[in-house]
């Protein structure tokens, strides 16, 4: 039976065409500014302070690539999609219970266990368009500006994005089947990603707390190294779908426990 995913696919379909419009205007707006940031991106980094540059995951400021990486990357696709994947993930379970939506569907020949999974995988729309979206501004940008991007790194680092978003979905999901609200459920899903975003940063500023930020998910994900070094990290892109699996699983296993 798959209903469901069917139904929550196209509820999705609206909102991923605003993100990814406004996502990609966004992209082109940053390349706007890049041949002023590429000649003056000495002065810029001298000038942005340690834990700026650690939070933003900058380096080569001069390059398209480090560009992309430390410039468009920490806020477009870790900051604004992350959240967005938070935000969206954190109303499947509660908007449905709040409204009686839930009762009605489970009235169904299906399983609550299948209800969640097929909820989840709805969210293959935003990933897909996404994807698509940005690879295509980021491509045409560089191109336009006569700077050349290897399209494998440039793959790669959208590829390798997807576990982080699924992270950042799955915390969502799991803050939707424990919260009865809708609203209180989002706007904590939203406020716990920037926050483990930015500790992420912050912890980097002092090594006696660096191990702080192996806790977050952006600390796994590292565009500038994937676009400056090709260093694709397989192992981090697994922990990061390791950690999605468990955060699925557990969310399955309170839904079904818990009195709707």
């Amino acid at each position: 039976m798959t209903a469901i995913l069917r139904v929550e696919s196209r509820k999705l379909v609206r909102g991923t065409v605003i993100l990814t419009g406004l996502l990609v205007v966004l992209s082109a707006f940053f390349f706007v500014v890049f041949p002023s940031i590429q000649e003056e991106a000495e002065l810029f980094e001298a000038v942005y302070p340690d834990y700026l540059l650690a939070l933003l995951g900058i380096e080569e400021l001069h390059t398209i690539e480090g560009f992309i990486g430390g410039y468009i990357f920490p806020f477009v696709w870790i900051l604004l999609a992350g959240i967005y994947f938070a935000y969206v993930s954190a109303g499947m379970i509660s908007r449905d219970i709040r409204t009686r939506r839930m009762d009605l569907t489970l009235s169904n020949p299906v399983s609550r266990e299948s209800v969640v999974l097929q909820k989840v995988a709805a969210l293959w729309v935003p990933v897909v368009a996404l994807n698509v979206g940005m690879m295509a501004v980021l491509f045409a940008g560089a191109t336009v500006l006569g700077e050349p991007i290897d399209l494998a790194s440039l793959a790669m680092v959208h590829l390798l994005g997807v576990p982080y978003l699924l992270v950042c979905a799955g915390i969502g999901l799991l803050l939707s089947v424990v919260v009865d609200r809708v609203e209180t459920a989002q706007t904590t899903a939203l406020i716990l990603v920037f926050a483990l975003w930015l500790i992420d940063g912050l912890s980097q500023m002092n090594s006696d707390f660096e191990w702080v930020g192996e806790i977050t998910p952006s600390r796994y994900y590292d565009p500038s190294a994937i676009l400056v070094h090709e260093e694709y990290a397989p192992i981090d892109a697994t922990i990061l779908l390791v950690t999605f699996l468990v955060l699925v699983a557990v969310s399955v296993l309170v839904f079904v426990r818990r009195d709707i």
